[in-house]
């Protein structure tokens, strides 16, 4: 079975949600968690009967937010740096944290090391389309500054990662820029069109709207636009959720309409929840590494370890250095 690490102590409301999540992850999926923290904080939090499912290394240290990422490579005792030891022994096959995501993407990167022939890993996200489907869209954080070749690895791990974890048959991979014309985009990304023409299920340039309309499943750009896209894409979602929740409180008739359309407001919820997705894997490590965010509930906290256990099941990794091999002979 895969085992996952699971740092029990990094999200913002302690190890409650995080335990609450791994337990009902294992109510409905076979997997060996190991929670990693404060032993005498998560223990009263287990039930007995899931003592002897659930293991736990116990760990004194704790990476604040408020903490530099670099610090997390000599706190050694901390609840992180633990975990991501247990993937680099191969006691575990993935990690989940909540944690300090700089932290995380450091040791997952620096510990564990990078998958021959990647430059630079990347930090995926999902947003959801009108289709019903989600796109995958990289990088989102884990590099400010990219160059043309390491565009072309984010593409070809996305469409690896779309294809193997998503189901998608054949990935339409697009570049991210201001015009589908292939002489949009800055100097980075007319560059990296160049490096990907030819190459399999490319599509060619896409626009900030082809993230939300289900024309392409892979988009690609660097850390800095990527983080950008998230961001104003929560602050968005959230925005116009407070709006019509204050149109409805203000109007009768839209009261009326909205519990009409529970069902579909439900729905919408679903789609644009980050609990619902669970986690931002960094795709390109030796191991899996899901990046959770710190306001993590339990409902979270279970999908980030379906997302991992889905990872290591369907050999991502090893598919990535099939196609970084291949496009490098071929190149």
């Amino acid at each position: 079975m895969v085992k996952i690490a699971i740092d029990a102590m990094g999200g913002d409301f302690g190890p409650e949600p995080i335990v609450r999540g791994c337990i009902d992850a294992l109510k409905k999926k076979k997997f060996i968690p190991i929670l990693v923290g404060k032993k005498s904080e998560i223990l009263p939090l287990l039930p007995k009967r899931y003592r002897d499912k659930i293991s736990i290394l116990d760990a004194d240290d704790v990476i604040a937010m408020s903490d530099a990422a670099t610090d997390a490579i000599k706190r050694k005792d901390s609840s992180i740096y633990k975990a991501v030891e247990l993937v680099k022994s191969g006691e575990a096959d993935g990690v989940v944290s909540a944690g300090h995501s700089g932290a995380t993407m450091t040791l997952a990167t620096l510990r564990l090391g990078r998958l021959k022939g990647i430059a630079r890993p990347a930090l995926i996200t999902f947003m959801p389309t009108k289709v019903g489907t989600r796109s995958v869209i990289l990088d989102v954080g884990a590099n400010v500054d990219s160059k043309p070749e390491h565009l072309v690895q984010f593409a070809i791990m996305g469409g690896c990662y779309s294809k193997d974890v998503m189901g998608v048959a054949n990935p339409r991979i697009g570049l991210l820029a201001n015009g589908e014309e292939e002489s949009k985009g800055n100097e980075v990304t007319k560059a990296a069109f160049k490096l990907l023409k030819g190459h399999e299920n490319f599509i060619g340039n896409v626009e900030g709207g082809d993230i939300f309309n289900g024309s392409c499943d892979v988009i690609t750009c660097d850390g800095f636009i990527g983080n950008l896209v998230l961001k104003t894409s929560e602050g968005v979602a959230s925005t116009i959720s407070g709006l019509i929740k204050e149109y409805i409180r203000k109007s009768p008739i839209a009261i009326t309409g909205a519990l009409l359309m529970r069902k579909v407001f439900k729905l919408l919820k679903k789609q644009i929840d980050y609990a619902e997705v669970g986690g931002a894997p960094l795709i390109g490590i030796k191991g899996c590494a899901i990046v959770s965010h710190g306001k993590s509930n339990a409902r979270a906290i279970e999908n980030a370890i379906y997302q991992a256990i889905s990872y290591v099941d369907n050999h991502v990794n090893e598919h990535i250095l099939e196609k970084i091999q291949e496009y490098n002979e071929n190149n």
